[in-house]
């Protein structure tokens, strides 16, 4: 590869001319050498921990990466920050720390690469919130960047059967049914999950590692090759490659992610029956870049985009036979051929989306995608709702059910510690619409999923008899009428907060309405009687992340963004 020119890139402040000799002596300690330091400084960042299986081997991978940094003559900077794995914070207080991790993701990598002034980015993640927190990062830097995800873990088996982590969840429910026993439940919990890697169904982390694709910022096909295999190793080599490719040709995530970029993002989540947590990552990712693109827009995108992947938790397959069958290369082949696509969007392998795919081929002998014209359904696996009860929107995943509308009297929790519990103990009815409010961004603080109520819900075979609503979120494994998101949240005073119970509360994911029987007088009545709730976390990180946190249709995002920046880092 051609030397890159360092005259002009942010590292030249650290490494180039007599002012800069303190810091190569910092490097001069590290080993390097004088043509290391003459080289472009990529960061390569991972959220390699010991937290879950979703990030164990990302260590290993990141080696690879700067193999591949290193023979493209760049300078590779090994570093790494925190994330929050939704399946152990899951059902109790941790969950409040899971989406506001995202934020800190994001605002470490800005910090620790303007602070030691790096042209470059590879990005490894693996639990769910950490993939649109390093996306962000790249965007709001706008330094060239490539992305690679940390891949899915292995399908467990259990009595002839894939599994898993939801049907552990859902085990739970089972058990506390009368289902099965103990011996069963603890059988289940020790062969869910074989292997590292993030959760394998259609979930959030797989959800957003196939938006990664489809936005363009990573290597084609490089996603859902499961976390234990050694082809991941090469992709990430090729990463390494890439990122030094883009700065040779100054090609920046902005240049990547565009409106029409955005779009075909939310068309692959719906095609998929993915995850509804992509409703707050996709205008989070926009912000940053300075494009409008929230909530309706997202659900715009569903409402037109019919859902071909049959994948868990909706369908029947996981991410390890999407990849078995071409992987997300074939499932945007299909929507290009079918139409749904804006072909001509920039990658970061210089190609448009267009060109990458040019060879693929759409697998004949294989269930697990189907062509746009034999859909699962014609309409997206996840769908907006709009209403008096949600004026700034909700969300609902509604891949594989075959129930679209309910109606029924509001049963209202203020925490979901209270829902779990009546659930638990069966203190609900069939046809309930069970309400769980101040979980909010505001509210939670830090709008928690309700997978472990969700999953009871199910495991007690209540889930098609019941509708959930919230203003939190729902884990990318929840299955059954659950709508999240719903806004304005009750912590900022929304309708939600002035739900009583037994309340009619009307459900209709396929006009995409969300109504309570309550006029707009009675609202305004209850609402002259309605006070903030205050909640228990009054210092620390949960405390700042409540101030600075804006509503769910925009993202939940803590900052500006691109639209208030005066000057873009990448130009330093």
């Amino acid at each position: 590869m051609t030397k890159i020119d360092k005259s002009n890139l942010p590292s030249r402040h650290t490494s180039v001319g007599a002012s800069s000799a303190p810091h190569r002596s910092y490097y001069y300690a590290m080993g390097m050498t004088k043509e290391e330091i003459a080289q472009p400084f990529v960061g390569v960042v991972s959220t390699w921990n010991e937290s879950a299986p979703c990030n164990i081997t990302l260590r290993r991978q990141a080696q690879s990466v700067k193999k591949g940094v290193a023979d493209a003559k760049g300078t590779p900077r090994e570093f790494t920050t925190i994330t929050v794995t939704d399946g152990i914070a899951m059902g109790h207080q941790g969950m409040k720390a899971s989406l506001a991790s995202r934020e800190t993701i994001a605002d470490s990598i800005e910090l620790s690469i303007r602070g030691h002034s790096y042209d470059g980015l590879v990005g490894l993640a693996g639990c769910d919130k950490a993939l649109p927190g390093v996306m962000m990062a790249m965007l709001r830097l706008n330094i060239p960047s490539v992305f690679i995800y940390g891949g899915s873990i292995l399908p467990g088996r259990h009595k002839g059967k894939n599994i898993t982590v939801q049907d552990v969840f859902e085990a739970v429910g089972n058990y506390s049914g009368g289902v099965i026993n103990k011996d069963e439940l603890e059988e289940i919990e020790k062969v869910a999950c074989p292997s590292a890697g993030s959760c394998g169904g259609q979930f959030t982390a797989n959800t957003m590692a196939c938006v990664s694709e489809a936005l363009g910022l990573a290597i084609p096909n490089s996603t859902m090759a499961p976390a234990p295999y050694e082809s991941r190793d090469e992709y990430a080599y090729e990463a390494g490659r890439t990122v030094m490719q883009l700065l040779s040709n100054n090609i920046r995530p902005r240049d990547v992610v565009t409106k029409e970029s955005l779009e075909n993002a939310a068309r692959v989540v719906a095609a998929s029956g993915g995850s509804t947590n992509a409703a707050l990552h996709l205008p989070a990712i926009a912000h940053e870049a300075g494009i409008k693109f929230d909530l309706f827009d997202v659900a715009d995108i569903f409402k037109s985009t019919p859902y071909i992947a049959d994948l868990k938790p909706g369908g029947n397959y996981v991410a390890k036979d999407l990849y078995e069958v071409g992987g997300v290369p074939v499932l945007l082949k299909a929507l290009l051929d079918g139409g749904f696509l804006n072909s001509n969007c920039l990658t970061v392998t210089g190609k448009t989306l267009k060109e990458n795919l040019i060879s693929i081929k759409f697998p004949k002998d294989q269930k697990v995608i189907r062509s746009t014209k034999n859909p699962i359904s014609p309409t997206g696996g996840v769908v907006g709702l709009k209403g008096n009860l949600a004026p700034e929107g909700a969300i609902v995943k509604v891949a594989g059910m075959s129930k679209l509308v309910h109606k029924g009297p509001a049963r209202v929790f203020d925490t979901e510690e209270e829902a779990y519990k009546a659930v638990e103990n069966k203190e609900y009815t069939e046809g309930d619409v069970l309400v769980i409010r101040y979980e909010g961004p505001k509210g939670g603080p830090g709008m928690r999923e309700m997978l472990a109520t969700t999953s009871a819900i199910y495991g007690q075979g209540m889930g098609d008899k019941v509708a959930l609503i919230t203003d939190g979120r729902f884990s990318g494994a929840t299955r059954g009428f659950c709508i999240g998101h719903v806004g304005p949240e009750a912590a900022v005073g929304g309708p939600i907060a002035l739900i009583k119970n037994g309340d009619i509360i009307s459900i209709d994911a396929e006009k995409g309405k969300l109504e309570v029987n309550i006029s707009e007088k009675e609202f305004k009545s209850r609402k002259k009687n309605w006070k903030p709730k205050k909640n228990s976390y009054q210092s620390g990180d949960l405390w700042k992340y409540s101030q600075l946190v804006g509503p769910a249709i925009n993202g939940a995002v803590t900052h500006p963004g691109a639209e208030k920046e005066e000057f873009c880092y990448a130009d330093i």
